[in-house]
């Protein structure tokens, strides 16, 4: 089980996010590509850091929406979602190129995130610039989406355009009965306890999740989300780390 984080997330000045202290205890950074967050810099700076720590590169490409932060959906024909995936997957790379390195896969951000799971022609759309960013590529790219008790209907979709999956999970999220996310707006959406966060990473590792109702589900995981925003989240993922590779 693989720790992924969202990073590069500053804008020149404005600082997000704690990148360098986090780096040393995660597997895979989701670095922010220009349109929600970020910049050539900010970009350059935190490939740096996941380069020298050894830590895998994906693509985190959202909405072309700074002030909302990419949280805010945005209609777009479907050959728009394709092109603005592959648009700053393609400046994310070049970026990584430039140090010696590549992106490995693709991670949507935010509203772009929840779209694709919900509607299955954003989803096709996302996979299509996967698909043909990876026409020229050694190594493939693959797309990184929600862990859910049903994923038929995206593998089914990535299969058919030849893209691979990786499932996730989240650390510090509750589970409702039909393994989706509890909404953040409900009591115990989101979970502050290290020792509670700790159990549920295991519990993920296993192949399981404890829901918000106490039974447990099955659900097949490749990487667990977690946040460094601040320095009690260091510390929790620092646990983490140390619980999945003692």
């Amino acid at each position: 089980m693989k720790l992924n984080c969202d990073m590069g997330e500053s804008f020149g000045a404005w600082q997000m996010g704690h990148d360098q202290a986090v780096m040393p205890w995660i597997d895979m950074a989701n670095i922010a590509c220009g349109f929600h967050a970020s910049d050539p810099n900010v970009m350059a700076q935190t490939v740096s850091w996941a380069l020298s720590h050894q830590v895998e590169i994906g693509a985190h490409p959202g909405y072309d929406d700074k002030p909302g932060f990419g949280r805010r959906s945005i209609p777009h024909a479907m050959t728009e979602i394709t092109q603005l995936v592959a648009y700053q997957a393609g400046a994310l790379d070049a970026i990584c190129q430039l140090q010696g390195g590549h992106i490995r896969y693709i991670k949507p951000h935010g509203a772009l995130y929840n779209d694709m799971m919900s509607r299955e022609d954003i989803f096709e759309a996302t996979v299509k610039a996967v698909a043909g960013l990876n026409q020229r590529r050694h190594i493939a790219l693959k797309l990184m989406i929600q862990a859910q008790t049903d994923n038929d209907l995206f593998r089914q979709i990535a299969e058919y355009y030849r893209v691979g999956l990786l499932y996730e999970a989240f650390a510090d999220r509750a589970y409702d009965e039909s393994g989706l996310l509890v909404p953040r707006t409900q009591p115990g959406a989101v979970y502050q306890d290290v020792e509670q966060i700790k159990e549920q990473v295991i519990n993920l590792a296993e192949g399981q999740v404890t829901t918000i109702q106490g039974n447990k589900l099955n659900l097949a995981a490749d990487t667990v989300c977690v946040h460094g925003d601040n320095e009690h989240s260091i510390l929790t993922i620092e646990a983490l780390h140390k619980v999945l590779h003692p």
